[in-house]
């Protein structure tokens, strides 16, 4: 990348977080040895967290630095926590985490901290980064995201509903389900949360099947992400429910996209991913070359609502990898 597309791209970073007392000093610094670690609970072959490593990738790109992305192969904080122990004895410039479980990853995080290694959390832990120790968190409030899709559908007519949640312990997820669940409340509905396994979509579709057949009140459900939409969408569709059940979900995927378009799914809550992977990146290199920090959370990520209007424009952006 050039040097003045890299100002560009620094500078409107700058004006987008509130930085503020950039030097060209900082842009006239050897910078290529600077390396950073992502550790994430999603595995970049997820279709949400795909996207989330290309925006990894981008700011590297951008910027001339390294930068590792590393996640384990399962949803497993034993082994997640292992990841960030050994990025920290590697000595990197800069760490870059997401915080599904505080107290089981907090340990190794607040040993990074006081290894003297910059950490910015992203995605979930915007309750905790400022307690740990962090300089900022890159993200959306997961509750807040959680009650405006709970009023979403209540405006839609929804009066029982379920909400599948694919990672159970997952603090993030529970937090979607829980402002769900109170937005609907508030409307005088209800929400059971159905437990799914992430490993196993045909176990999670005859989950959903088994819900729906023993509860036929059932008028519309909230998945918290393409990998309990998906399967839910095929249950609703073997159970000759679509249509009758008012489908929505976290986060996007090509499939989700689709439904949204075909009118099979009311709206997908959109926390622009690509975004959570780029900006802790540049913030890393903000702070190593130029010593800014920003006091408080970046919570403008999301949520965003992709609905039949704009699915189309948006389906375009995720085939380029950036939505």
């Amino acid at each position: 990348m050039n040097r003045m597309l890299r100002l560009l791209t620094i500078l409107s970073v700058v004006a987008f977080t509130g930085f503020a007392g950039l030097s060209t000093a900082a842009l006239a610094q050897d910078d290529a040895d600077l390396r950073f670690v992502v550790v994430s609970h999603g595995q970049a072959s997820d279709p949400f967290w795909s996207v989330v490593q290309n925006g990894v990738n981008q700011a590297a790109e951008d910027l001339g630095v390294t930068v590792e992305y590393q996640a384990p192969a399962t949803f497993d904080m034993v082994a997640m926590s292992q990841l960030i122990d050994a990025a920290v004895a590697s000595e990197p410039d800069g760490l870059i985490v997401s915080i599904p479980d505080a107290n089981a990853l907090g340990p190794s995080i607040e040993a990074a901290v006081a290894a003297g290694i910059p950490v910015i959390s992203m995605n979930s832990g915007s309750d905790v980064a400022a307690d740990l120790g962090l300089l900022t968190h890159v993200g959306q409030t997961e509750y807040e995201a959680g009650f405006g899709g709970g009023q979403r559908m209540a405006e839609a007519g929804v009066t029982n509903a379920l909400c599948i949640n694919q990672e159970v312990g997952n603090a993030a997820l529970d937090l979607r389900c829980e402002g769900f669940t109170d937005a609907m409340s508030e409307a005088g509905g209800t929400v059971e949360v159905l437990a799914v396994d992430l490993a196993d979509p045909t176990g999670s579709q005859q989950r959903v099947e088994a819900a729906l057949a023993a509860n036929d009140t059932v008028d519309g459900i909230l998945t918290l992400g393409p990998t309990g939409a998906l399967p839910t969408l095929a249950a609703l569709r073997d159970s000759d429910r679509l249509g009758d059940v008012q489908l929505a979900t976290f986060d996007l995927a090509p499939e989700v996209l689709t439904a949204i378009s075909d009118g099979d799914m009311l709206f997908a809550i959109d926390q622009q991913q690509y975004i959570q992977g780029y900006l802790p990146v540049v913030l890393l290199y903000l702070y190593n070359t130029n010593l800014n920090t920003i006091a408080n959370p970046v919570l403008m990520t999301g949520p965003g609502f992709v609905t039949a209007d704009n699915a189309d424009r948006v389906i375009e952006l995720s085939e380029a990898g950036s939505r």
